[in-house]
């Protein structure tokens, strides 16, 4: 079952963060909480929102999003991370769960739906080719965290 997430699956949601970052070598960069989560996601002004797949009520899954603006398209969503369980994996949750992006990015007349892969996940990328997703490699990522902010 693919739901909206709700404050209560925050903790899961955390969780499958972590599984995440450590799949992806980099559990040390993770500076998120339930509680900013909370506040991000739930509080005034939330930034964030977020699907679920559910499988006998343990969530195993989620796609979280946000609206972003192309100056050259308009309306957007981008897809900051599609994450399902790995003991749970290749049982179509993952494409269920872009499902609903999808769907709510026509829902939404979004004229783009973003997001990244690492050039190392092969799964991941074979996986958003299988379903027509563009690969690009031509843009580069550009960041300032924390530190460069404030020393900016």
């Amino acid at each position: 079952m693919i739901r909206t997430g709700t404050k209560a699956d925050l903790p899961a949601i955390y969780d499958l963060i972590m599984e995440l970052a450590i799949y992806e070598k980099a559990p040390e960069e993770v500076e998120n909480s339930v509680e900013r989560m909370e506040e991000d996601g739930f509080g005034e002004k939330p930034v964030f929102e977020f699907f679920v797949a559910e499988e006998n009520g343990e969530v195993v899954g989620t796609a979280i999003y946000y609206y972003r603006y192309s100056t050259w398209k308009g309306k957007a969503i981008y897809l900051e991370d599609l994450v399902v369980k790995e003991a749970q994996r290749g049982k179509g949750y993952g494409k269920l769960l872009l499902d609903a992006i999808v769907h709510k990015a026509k829902a939404e007349n979004c004229k783009q739906v973003r997001w990244q892969v690492l050039d190392w996940n092969e799964p991941a990328i074979g996986f958003y080719k299988s379903l027509g997703a563009t690969i690009d490699e031509e843009w580069f990522n550009c960041t300032l965290d924390a530190d460069q902010i404030a020393n900016y």
